[in-house]
């Protein structure tokens, strides 16, 4: 069938297909989620060059990452060049309206995942980005303590991180920037806020599996010109419609006590927006300065 967004017309098909077997999300649920998040998604996708995670036999069967944006595109979704392979860069699907958000559901790309630069500059992040990923028994509780750790050393230099959940297991703080910036001095700045903390107990930075059990890894690497994290307000490919979350500082203390488990699903989701507005909206236009670079070292 035809619909009509934002004064773009394009088709959209199979929409009874079960796209997440064990809650029975059908690909029309998905799409009409991306069509009523759209007003705050969109700008945190604007001008970025994209990455799909597509699951066109819905979340129960293996899909697939797709960087070159599809060359069936209509022709009013843009393309940028971004990182590439041995070919050389690559064209990415930037998704800048409504319309484009619906058109990349209809491919059943559930997951989008953005960069932390700007398609126009790819060696400026906008922003530093924790993601802290939690090693069984290591869950969202532990996450949410190594989360304050990181807010308390990033206060100390001046600093403010806005959280969201992954939609999977962990939590990710952005640290906007929006001023000049390079990927190796934002990594080698989280190098170095995990290796305070990893003088603790609970935080490691290196990547090792024999080093994770029991611990959150403050993954500095998210921070590479190659790197994409998943994007705020994105579908999870898991079991049930999870969503990557922003959430409040105070919702982040709740659950580091125990008393929240910060997991959030689509309508929940869409709900918390009704009251709260996009609570990521100041990463965008914040500007702040990290402290001076120093070596990477590890």
């Amino acid at each position: 069938m035809e619909v009509e967004i934002d004064g773009r017309r394009l088709s959209v098909s199979n929409l009874d297909k079960v796209l997440y077997p064990e809650a029975h999300v059908t690909k029309a649920e998905v799409i009409d989620y991306y069509a009523r998040i759209a007003p705050v998604m969109v700008p945190h996708l604007a001008g970025r060059c994209l990455t799909l995670r597509r699951f066109p036999d819905g979340v129960g069967a293996p899909g697939f990452f797709e960087k070159r944006c599809p060359k069936h595109r209509p022709a009013w979704v843009e393309v940028a060049e971004g990182p590439g392979d041995r070919g050389g860069a690559i064209p990415y699907c930037v998704i800048d309206s409504a319309a484009g958000l619906v058109w990349a559901a209809n491919l059943a790309a559930v997951e989008l995942h953005a960069p932390m630069a700007l398609a126009a500059d790819l060696d400026a992040p906008r922003a530093v980005v924790f993601d802290l990923d939690p090693g069984a028994p290591a869950a969202m509780r532990e996450c949410c303590l190594v989360a304050l750790a990181v807010r308390d050393v990033l206060a100390a230099v001046g600093l403010e991180a806005w959280p969201k959940t992954s939609g999977s297991k962990g939590l990710q703080l952005y640290v906007p920037v929006n001023r000049p910036c390079t990927h190796e001095h934002a990594a080698t700045f989280a190098l170095a806020v995990g290796q305070l903390l990893e003088r603790g107990d609970l935080v490691v930075t290196s990547m090792a599996k024999a080093v994770r059990p029991g611990k959150v890894l403050v993954d500095w690497s998210q921070n590479s010109r190659h790197k994409t994290t998943i994007a705020p307000y994105s579908l999870r490919a898991r079991p049930r419609p999870s969503v990557s979350t922003p959430v409040t500082w105070a919702e982040v203390e709740s659950a580091a006590a125990g008393s929240a488990d910060l997991s959030f699903e689509a309508p929940e989701v869409l709900e918390r927006v009704t009251r709260h507005g996009d609570l990521f909206a100041p990463v965008l236009t914040v500007v702040q300065e990290l402290p001076a670079p120093r070596p990477l070292t590890r």
